[in-house]
């Protein structure tokens, strides 16, 4: 499957993930990344699902079912300082590339927060390791499922 990335910065492996319910794939397999800049687009042509009101994660669905979630940061749930822009709505379609959320890195960054962003696959996927590296915004990524 191959995916565009939706963050720029270091891609990571989800057991880098410093939050157990990732690390430990509670919730799914995937990867993680510890991003560089505030641009969030979608990875994959989709339908937003979830997007919670803080703006710190968002639920895709692809037309073949997948779904994804992508999770800003750790615990930036609390985050009270609205560095969560939401550019989409629950039940937009989205193309692979779209803006969906702008966030204020520098911000939760100096409020403590780790931003490191796991992007979990929701529907029982296991995914061959990714190797870590540096990625830009829409680069594409080839997922391979296990």
């Amino acid at each position: 499957m191959k995916i565009k990335s939706p963050l720029t910065g270091l891609l990571v492996l989800m057991s880098e993930v410093k939050d157990p319910v990732f690390s430990q794939k509670m919730m799914g397999d995937g990867f993680a990344i510890v991003p560089s800049a505030n641009e969030v687009v979608s990875p994959v042509d989709a339908t937003i699902e979830v997007l919670y009101p803080t703006g710190h994660a968002i639920g895709l669905r692809t037309e073949d079912g997948i779904e994804i979630l992508i999770h800003l940061g750790i615990d930036t749930v609390k985050s009270k300082s609205n560095s969560f822009k939401l550019l989409k709505q629950v039940g937009d379609v989205v193309k692979a590339g779209d803006p969906i959320i702008q966030m204020n890195l520098k911000q939760l960054l100096k409020e403590g927060y780790d931003m490191t962003t796991p992007i979990v696959f929701l529907s029982g996927q296991k995914l061959k390791a990714l190797e870590s590296k540096n990625i830009n915004l829409l680069d594409d990524l080839e997922i391979e499922f296990v």
